[in-house]
């Protein structure tokens, strides 16, 4: 992690959060948005230097958790069948459920890669869903390095995702 981000990260993440769990009335949904607000500003293109890092981090949180409510709006308001067309995978979509697989498969991979400490804060995190708390008693380390194992595994699958997709 680059240090100006690991020290907007160490400064600013709890901050974040507490001011994300304020409006959007949900603390996992806050470090959700706000460890996806921290990869945005990792995956910035360029050496462009952030005059307020804060700033750009808010505006970028804000900006997440706006559309994070759009989308619960809009999934509420659409009819059941629509729901049932979109999440489901039957036999009528046999490439959709071949690109799916591919892409799980290429999700394994990449976690494969990661330190066994990392992969297991991440899969506790998202796929079990697991506390940030629950993930740190569980693997006898803190509750920021557990934030700090999430952040990385999800740059890195993202990474490894992004680098295998270009290789077809």
């Amino acid at each position: 992690m680059p240090d100006g981000v690991e020290s907007a990260f160490i400064r600013y993440y709890k901050e974040l959060v507490l001011y994300l769990n304020r409006s959007l009335g949900d603390r996992q949904a806050a470090a959700d948005v706000t460890q996806e607000a921290f990869l945005r500003l990792l995956d910035r293109k360029g050496d462009e230097h952030i005059e307020q890092p804060r700033a750009f981090l808010y505006r970028t949180a804000v900006n997440l958790s706006i559309d994070l409510h759009r989308r619960g709006r809009v999934r509420r308001t659409e009819e059941l069948e629509t729901l049932d067309r979109e999440g489901c995978l039957d036999e009528r979509c046999p490439q959709e459920a071949a690109s799916q697989q591919q892409q799980l498969q290429l999700l394994q991979r990449a976690l494969g890669e990661l330190p066994e400490a990392c992969r297991r804060a991440f899969v506790l995190r998202k796929v079990e869903g697991c506390s940030h708390v629950e993930i740190a008693q569980a693997l006898g380390i803190s509750r920021d390095m557990v934030e700090k194992h999430i952040v990385n595994a999800m740059k890195h699958c993202r990474l490894r995702l992004k680098a295998w997709d270009g290789q077809d």
